[in-house]
């Protein structure tokens, strides 16, 4: 059972030295879904490349961040050359139905628009299908991991309202 969010909490930017707090974010929101500890090691591999004080700085990662400053959950947008991609979006195992996930993707795709994107994109984890879709993506096909050879994962996309 999902812990309620009966708290007030804020979403906004990453700092650059929360790096490894959001990659073992990641890898506590994975290990939720049944993942033996040799696929984790392989995720974290792929995390580590992408998460670092660097990556954070240049980018669109937002947390959304409870009153006493713990992470409940974070995504991470990038510019591609057809939109905005998704890198990552997790939540707190403890939060997931929550609220948090939701809260998170208005403002993804608040920030998917500030940057001129039309549609965003992804790479699913299977068990985020789900999530993805009740927000308005579509399953559009699959992707290799080049991490994990023989591991595809579902594409999913959605194309953006204009704005005004």
């Amino acid at each position: 059972m999902a812990e309620r969010l009966d708290q007030q909490y804020r979403i906004r930017r990453a700092r650059a030295e929360e790096a490894s707090v959001l990659i073992a974010l990641a890898l506590r929101s994975k290990a939720s879904n049944g993942y033996d500890e040799a696929f984790l090691r392989a995720c974290e591999a792929i995390y580590n490349l992408n998460y670092t004080p660097q990556t954070i700085a240049e980018g669109e990662t937002w947390v959304a961040e409870n009153a006493d400053g713990r992470l409940n959950g974070f995504f991470d947008l990038r510019r591609s050359d057809d939109g905005a991609e998704v890198w990552a979006m997790f939540v707190d195992p403890r939060l997931k139905r929550s609220g948090v996930g939701r809260a998170l993707w208005r403002k993804l795709e608040t920030c998917a628009q500030s940057i001129g994107a039309e549609r965003i994109s992804l790479a699913a984890d299977p068990f985020a299908v789900p999530f993805y879709s009740a927000m308005g993506m579509e399953v559009t096909g699959t992707q290799p991991v080049d991490a994990i050879p023989g591991l595809f994962l579902p594409r999913l996309t959605k194309r953006l309202a204009k704005s005004c």
